[in-house]
């Protein structure tokens, strides 16, 4: 059963402060580097990763945290409490597939693990435009499968594991879900979707935090440079667009969904042809909530509901735990 919630409806005034006291310090981070989006991608990607440091700071302890490869890649997995066997849940990070990195959503990762009481294992996969898609989608798909033939020897049960992302990590986590799909892998339990980017960008939103439409120029360069003439046969059937892709057969989803955010009708439509396709998804809107806010639980009441652990991996997520 596909169940719309217009959560938080009826944000109060000092709750959409917050967000805009987090927007405020992105805008003044990113504009103290001079030409932030003509910078050479390396030192853009540093610059992103300076603005970001002070949202991934404080949150919940784990119980071990273990920086380790995982499938050839850099990894982290984040064990709330000692367990013999838990599930587990892939995070890929967002940043419009050209930056940010597991260390710009520490605090993300930690923060779900210790709501849902599950792992969480997040890896930097290749970034745009040195790499094009499908590379990363291989990459996260070959994670979980380091995750199903290695994740025992960290307490994770291979029978139980998610993928969750935000914005182009969003993306990925539903083109590897689609592509693990039609290789008729082991099914995964949950997927989960916060603000993801899954198709055209349009302003349609209007901006209770701003009071305009939440264009920035890191939101209108999202998904340019990811895609190779070569790639252009496979978006046909596994670039994940709600437009294009075939949904029947993914396991049930959880939306978090910005209502500030300009992928906001996107993420709409692809809940309503998952519901269309029989997919079990669950979908909050949080009024007075823009793209990325989920970063802002330090100081945000908003952000600290949506990562709620009734809500935290989806819409059954006690079949992780």
């Amino acid at each position: 059963m596909n169940r719309m919630n217009d959560a938080e409806r009826g944000e109060t005034r000092w709750t959409r402060s917050d967000i805009r006291r987090f927007v405020k310090a992105l805008k003044e981070g990113y504009g103290s580097f001079a030409n932030f989006d003509t910078l050479p991608m390396p030192e853009r990607r540093r610059a992103a990763e300076q603005v970001r440091a002070p949202w991934r700071a404080g949150g919940p302890t784990m119980w071990r945290s273990i920086d380790t490869r995982v499938a050839g890649l850099r990894g982290r997995i984040h064990i709330p409490h000692e367990a013999k066997s838990t599930g587990a849940m892939l995070y890929l990070h967002g940043g419009g597939w050209t930056m940010f990195s597991i260390d710009t959503h520490d605090r993300l990762m930690r923060e779900y693990a210790s709501r849902a009481g599950v792992i969480v294992v997040g890896v930097d996969y290749s970034l745009s435009p040195e790499q094009k898609f499908p590379v990363a989608m291989h990459e996260a798909v070959r994670a979980v499968e380091w995750l199903r033939r290695e994740g025992a020897s960290q307490g994770i049960d291979a029978e139980r594991l998610a993928i969750g992302g935000d914005s182009a990590g969003a993306n990925l986590a539903l083109a590897s879900a689609l592509f693990m799909r039609e290789r008729a892998d082991p099914p995964l339990r949950a997927l989960l979707f916060n603000y993801g980017a899954f198709g055209p960008n349009r302003a349609t939103a209007s901006s209770a935090t701003t009071g305009r439409a939440t264009r920035s120029p890191r939101m209108r360069c999202v998904g340019s440079g990811t895609i190779t003439s070569a790639s252009l046969p496979i978006l046909k059937t596994r670039w994940p667009l709600p437009s294009r892709a075939d949904l029947h057969g993914l396991p049930p989803t959880l939306f978090t969904i910005a209502a500030c955010d300009i992928l906001a009708d996107g993420n709409r439509t692809l809940a309503a042809r998952m519901a269309a396709a029989q997919v079990p998804a669950e979908v909050h809107v949080y009024e007075g909530a823009t793209h990325s806010f989920l970063e802002a639980v330090s100081i945000s009441p908003l952000a600290d509901r949506a990562l709620d652990t009734r809500r935290a991996l989806a819409a059954r997520p006690a079949d992780l735990n």
